[in-house]
């Protein structure tokens, strides 16, 4: 991002190199406020937006040009999560946060290839705060709720700075945190991390070769796969529930679709399979465990949230 030089000093804006420098942290945070690349991009471009909009005189007054914007973007963000909610009630079918591949195979905008500078959301860090387990946890809250908890339990920010931005006292702050606190633990299924990408991979095979016998003794019996179409392509417009549901499900769409092909890859920082058809992602799937089986599965074929994995730029 650059800037004009002040009028008639060839000298920057005051504190240019700070403001600048916070981008990749506001993108790691409006990412994970709003479940999606593409609007914590809108968000934190209207934060600076807004910085660039005020006088030099008013710049200059800003005594940590940081905070600022991490309140302002964590405003805006708010803002959208309140509009969001009455969006997702027209959404057709269930809504999944954005999926992002890892960054080893997001070039340039493009996962698995291509050239150019850096997509903004090549900046996000994929740690355990961006699995698909967290976001659907963190989709549950309130938007007040998650910008709490996610700003203090994630962010490490103080109440105090919390509740410039939620607008509440830092007690009630205090209070919407340790309320998104007890959603995450309710929700969370420990797993160990060394044998998933080794149940994927088991996973994926047997769904190639159609063994719908090994396909169940990897799902939990109580295992759930949501689908997120958007409306845009044709999916299940519920939960598929149960293992063996689930198993046959898949063999339906394995026999449906011949020449699909699938990969083992990253998504949001776990194991995952994406699935191509003519050489173009068409699903992301994204997993999570119990124990030593898989007990939910993620299936993003929303076009719109495939850009990051297609390539196509946002318009």
């Amino acid at each position: 991002m650059s800037t004009a030089s002040g009028p008639g000093h060839g000298r920057p804006e005051p504190h240019l190199t700070v403001v600048v420098g916070e981008r990749h942290r506001l993108i790691n945070l409006a990412y994970r406020l709003l479940g999606s690349a593409a609007e914590a991009e809108d968000a934190v471009q209207e934060a600076y937006t807004r910085w660039f909009a005020l006088s030099r005189q008013q710049q200059e007054a800003v005594a940590s040009p940081g905070a600022w914007l991490t309140t302002v973007a964590g405003r805006i963000c708010l803002d959208v999560l309140g509009s969001a909610r009455a969006r997702r009630e027209r959404y057709v079918g269930p809504w999944i946060p954005e999926p992002l591949p890892d960054r080893t195979e997001w070039i340039g905008g493009r996962a698995g290839g291509g050239t150019g500078p850096a997509d903004p959301a090549d900046q996000i860090v994929l740690d355990e705060s961006v699995d698909m387990a967290f976001l659907v946890v963190l989709e549950s809250m309130t938007p007040a709720e998650r910008v709490a908890f996610i700003l203090h339990d994630v962010f490490r920010y103080p109440f105090a700075e919390v509740a410039t931005i939620v607008g509440r006292t830092p007690a009630a702050c205090r209070q919407l945190a340790s309320s998104g606190r007890r959603r995450v633990r309710a929700a969370r299924n420990p797993a160990p991390a060394a044998g998933q990408a080794g149940l994927v991979r088991r996973f994926k095979e047997a769904w190639e070769a159609r063994d719908i016998e090994t396909l169940v003794g990897l799902l939990d019996p109580d295992a759930t796969m949501t689908a997120d179409g958007g409306g845009l392509v044709g999916t299940v417009l519920r939960p598929v529930e149960g293992g063996g549901s689930i198993a046959q499900y898949l063999i339906h769409i394995a026999a449906k679709a011949p020449g699909l092909t699938l990969l083992e890859r990253t998504v949001n920082g776990r194991p995952g399979l994406v699935a191509q058809h003519t050489g173009v992602p068409v699903t992301v799937a994204a997993f999570d465990f119990t124990g030593d089986r898989v007990s939910r599965i993620w299936a993003v074929r929303n076009p719109e949230k495939l850009r990051a994995w297609t390539g196509d730029a946002q318009t």
